[in-house]
C-alpha cells in the first residue's frame, strides 16, 4: 500500500462525481425524500436548501414533488453532474458550488437538508472538527425562516465506539480526547486506485443536541439513518448513521 496522503475533499468528490450515482447507498433517494416530508409536510412551492447536495439525487427529487430546491456543493464537478441531471429532467433548478459553512440567504428557506454525513463529519488535514460542523448547523438556522426544519445526518459515534480497541488508541487511529478517527483507506477513483487518510470526527447525538441548541435549533428526533434503512424508530447503537430533525427556535 502507497503512503496515505491527507485528503484534499474537494478534489476527492470533483474525481467521484462521473461514479458516484453508482453507489449503493446512493439508490434510496425518492424513498428517502418521501420519508423525509413524512416527518417535514411541506407546502407546494415551499423552499429547500440541499446542503452538499453531490449529484443532486435528493435535490431532483424534491423538484418532483412540487417543491423550490437549491442546491449547493463545494464541488465543481459535483455540481456540473447535478445540473446536468435536472436539466435532462427538464427542470430548472438553482445550482452553485459554495461551501455550505459560509453559503447565505437570510430566512428564505422552509427546510434544510444535508444528507449523506460528509459534510458533518468529514474534516480536513488541519480543521477543528467541532468548529466545521458548528459552522454547518449556524449556517443552516441562519437560511431557514423562523419554525422552519433541520434534516440531515451524522455518523452514529456509538457504532464506532463500541467496536474500537485501545490498541487502535495507542496507534493513533482514534483519539478519545478529541473523537477523532484516522485511518488510511485505499480506494479506486478515475485516476486509478489511491491511498487516502481519512480523517472523522465522531459526533454523539448529546453533542449534536447541545450545538443544535447553541445554534438556534430544538432537537425533536434521533431516527435510524443508515441508507436505505431510514424509519421512525429510536437510533440503534451498532448502525453507521443517525438521521436528526431539528426545528429553528421561533
Amino acid at each position: 500500500m502507497n503512503s496515505p496522503v491527507p485528503t484534499n475533499w474537494r478534489d476527492f468528490f470533483d474525481l467521484q462525481a462521473p461514479t458516484y450515482d453508482q453507489n449503493a447507498f446512493t439508490k434510496n433517494s425518492a424513498v428517502e425524500v418521501q420519508f423525509i416530508l413524512d416527518q417535514v409536510p411541506l407546502a407546494a412551492g415551499a423552499r429547500v436548501l440541499d446542503m452538499g447536495c453531490g449529484t443532486g439525487r435528493h435535490l431532483l427529487t424534491f423538484m418532483e414533488r412540487g417543491l423550490e430546491a437549491v442546491g449547493i456543493d463545494f464541488s465543481p464537478e459535483m455540481i456540473r453532474m447535478a445540473t446536468e441531471k435536472v436539466d435532462r429532467a427538464g427542470y430548472k433548478a438553482r445550482l452553485e458550488v459554495a461551501d455550505v459553512r459560509v453559503f447565505e440567504e437570510p430566512g428564505t428557506f422552509d427546510l434544510v437538508v444535508c444528507l449523506c454525513e460528509g459534510p458533518i463529519n468529514l474534516v480536513g488535514h488541519d480543521e477543528d472538527a467541532v468548529s466545521h460542523a458548528l459552522a454547518i448547523f449556524r449556517k443552516a438556522a441562519s437560511n431557514l425562516k423562523l419554525g422552519g426544519h433541520f434534516v440531515f445526518t451524522a455518523l452514529n459515534a456509538y457504532a464506532q465506539i463500541r467496536h474500537l480497541k485501545q490498541e487502535d488508541a495507542d496507534a493513533g487511529a482514534f483519539d478519545p480526547v478529541t473523537m477523532v478517527a484516522q485511518y488510511a483507506n485505499e480506494m479506486n477513483t478515475p485516476v486509478g486506485p489511491q491511498t487516502l487518510l481519512i480523517r472523522e470526527r465522531l459526533f454523539l447525538p448529546p453533542e449534536i443536541t447541545a450545538m443544535l441548541f447553541h445554534s438556534g435549533f430544538d432537537l425533536l428526533k434521533v431516527l435510524g439513518g443508515t441508507a436505505g434503512e431510514w424509519d421512525d424508530r429510536p437510533l440503534r447503537l451498532d448502525e453507521i448513521e443517525a438521521l436528526y430533525i431539528a426545528k429553528k427556535r421561533t
